[in-house]
């Protein structure tokens, strides 16, 4: 997910509105010299710089489809596939956790077979999305 227009906002703000501030800390959280503007930043990254410059880390305010059953064994295998798929973000205690930020707007996307929050999913609906994070694995890894 990209940085949001208030989290682009905060950044300037917290740099004291100096460009070249902005675009240090943004070549710092991406890791690109080549990159300087906030445009180019993920949700997590502007949220890392808003942190370092000692500002209060915004929250995710779409509402998010990936919350997942721990318990549900489907549920876990979708976890793994997403994985599989290079769908994950650095984490600072775990160091890669899946983002489940982009599965959901998968969820949300024409390209998933159902279109619903994945814990209100029954078993024949969860098995959808599995052969279909199945064949986009399949095709990643031809």
């Amino acid at each position: 997910m990209k940085a949001t227009k208030e989290q682009k906002q905060a950044i300037y703000r917290l740099c004291g509105y100096q460009k070249d501030t902005k675009e240090e800390y943004v070549q710092w959280v991406t890791g690109d010299v080549n990159k300087t503007s906030t445009n180019d930043l993920s949700f997590e990254q502007a949220n890392k710089i808003i942190k370092q410059a000692g500002g209060t880390p915004y929250k995710n305010k779409t509402d998010n489809w990936a919350f997942f059953n721990k318990d549900n064994g489907k549920h876990k295998y979708i976890l793994s596939l997403c994985r599989q798929l290079d769908w994950t973000t650095p984490d600072e205690r775990f160091g890669k956790v899946v983002d489940l930020n982009r599965l959901s707007e998968w969820l949300k996307s024409d390209k998933s077979p159902v279109k619903k929050p994945l814990k209100k999913m029954n078993a024949r609906e969860c098995s959808k999305i599995i052969t279909a994070l199945e064949g986009m694995i399949d095709t990643k890894f031809k």
